[in-house]
């Protein structure tokens, strides 16, 4: 009959307090803390942020000599076909030593063998990088070949290679200095930074190699290793050891960036072993960061189990927690929609007294959809013992979630109270019955107060129901 506003409410309330879609949030954060795969055949194909160039810009010199080997070169790069692709760019670098295209030809051959993914060819291409890099300082491709150095360095070292594993241990763990005399400003740009590709070559490691290189990067305090401690708390989340949660806790604690401490709690809640429910529950008791606890509730949201939900009971009862934090406890406490969480939530209702967290206590209730909580509701919006406006809400989520449209038009007379009468002629107004529509009429036609009146004549007013419009006319020819 008139607009509907409880999906409204809901996305108002999530876009004001509440995380969003932990499905959605989990995906993303996997996507922007994996980086790409350092798997040969599947690494470089989506190209994006951390990873080589994967596509040959066109021939831009028909006069060079090796312009032709380029042109052929490319065009089966394109095409998928590196072997021969990386036959025709090492004819090119051997005959023409001096051709503009050489420089460049070094990385796309290390390019191609790579996606060969034969051990052998790795080892080829991490040689014609290193040369690049030593003789080639100025190719356009040079970005371009220090994240595919990392990569081809992290699949060998993935097989074994020990060269390999102490190269990507090595440039993971390197210090800022080397960023400052490469790039003569104070960081890098992440997309650029070696370390960061190294850092990814470390997911095909095993973990007993891996986590000492982990740890030490996240010891490091300076402001441009941050994007490099985010990789590694996502690494480390992936390398499940006796030591991963105690690794993370300490992140989360003592990171001097509150990115990467949100990082942390947030891995910990997709690690979601007993001993991480521990961990984000002495987050959540200690922590001083108000952005860091939320994302410790909404962890513990994340992980269905007994000892999670208790926690978060607990927080929400605290009287010394943060108010914001409670709510935010509270929200994912109805999310859950368990039946024991609904009963605890109306005993805490009774027994707090902040105005917002009972307002969010009832949302809450609403959200859980069912018969008990309607029945509470409506027994709430008639307790003269209330507060008002907690009575009004009570009252609106109780029209929101199906309460007879019978006890609610029996209640218009039963109350004296003009706020929770003008409350009523809203709820009314969202309900479809034929009877909520016969009840604003006769608001309309016989109410003494001006105001409610005047507010039943407007939701008529709104009506496309052909009745609505007859006793407009009527009142209007009085």
């Amino acid at each position: 009959m008139f607009f509907n506003l409880s999906l409204l409410a809901a996305v108002t309330f999530v876009l004001q307090g509440a995380s969003g879609s932990p499905g959605r949030a989990a995906g993303a954060l996997r996507a922007s803390a994996a980086g790409r795969s350092s798997a040969p055949g599947t690494a470089l194909a989506s190209g994006g942020a951390f990873a080589p160039s994967t596509q040959p810009r066109a021939a831009w010199a028909p006069d060079d000599p090796g312009d032709s080997l380029y042109r052929s070169a490319r065009q089966l790069l394109n095409g998928g076909r590196y072997v021969e692709a990386a036959g025709l760019l090492g004819d090119l670098i051997r005959r023409y030593p001096r051709s503009t295209y050489t420089p460049d030809a070094y990385y796309w051959e290390a390019f191609a063998l790579y996606r060969t993914g034969d051990e052998a060819n790795l080892r080829r291409a991490s040689n014609l990088l290193e040369y690049q890099a030593s003789h080639y300082q100025r190719a356009a491709t040079r970005g371009d070949a220090d994240a595919l150095l990392a990569r081809v360095y992290g699949e060998l070292a993935r097989r074994g290679d020990q060269r390999a594993g102490q190269w990507v241990q090595e440039h993971a763990s390197a210090g800022g200095t080397d960023t400052v005399r490469v790039t003569g400003r104070a960081c890098t740009n992440e997309d650029d930074d070696p370390r960061v590709a190294a850092m990814n070559a470390l997911m095909q490691m095993d973990a007993v190699n891996a986590m000492p290189v982990i740890k030490q990067v996240l010891a490091r305090r300076d402001s441009c290793s941050v994007e490099l401690r985010r990789r590694a708390v996502f690494v480390v989340s992936q390398k499940r050891t006796a030591e991963t949660e105690d690794v993370l806790l300490g992140v989360a604690r003592n990171d001097p960036s509150g990115d990467v401490r949100e990082q942390a709690v947030f891995w910990l809640s997709q690690v979601g072993s007993e001993r991480a429910v521990a961990a984000l529950d002495s987050i959540l008791r200690s922590s001083t960061d108000e952005d860091v606890r939320e994302k410790a509730v909404f962890a513990l949201s994340q992980i269905r189990g007994p000892r999670s939900t208790q926690i978060l009971r607990d927080y929400a009862a605290r009287e010394d927690a943060p108010e914001d934090a409670r709510e935010k406890a509270v929200f994912w406490l109805g999310q859950a929609r368990e039946g024991d969480n609904a009963a605890f939530l109306r005993d805490l209702f009774a027994r707090v007294t902040p105005q917002d967290l009972k307002e969010k206590i009832l949302f809450s209730l609403s959200q859980m959809h069912s018969a008990e909580n309607t029945r509470w509701l409506m027994d709430l919006a008639v307790n003269s013992r209330e507060d008002v406006e907690v009575r009004k809400k009570a009252l609106f989520w109780a029209g929101q979630t199906g309460a007879d449209i019978a006890d609610l038009v029996a209640l218009y007379g039963r109350t004296a109270d003009k706020d929770l009468k003008e409350q009523l002629i809203f709820v009314y107004s969202q309900r479809h019955e034929p009877q909520a529509l016969d009840k604003i009429m006769d608001i309309a036609r016989h109410e003494t107060d001006h105001d409610l009146r005047e507010k039943a004549l407007f939701w008529l007013g709104q009506s496309h129901d052909p009745r609505a419009a007859q006793v407009l006319m009527e009142i209007i020819n009085q």
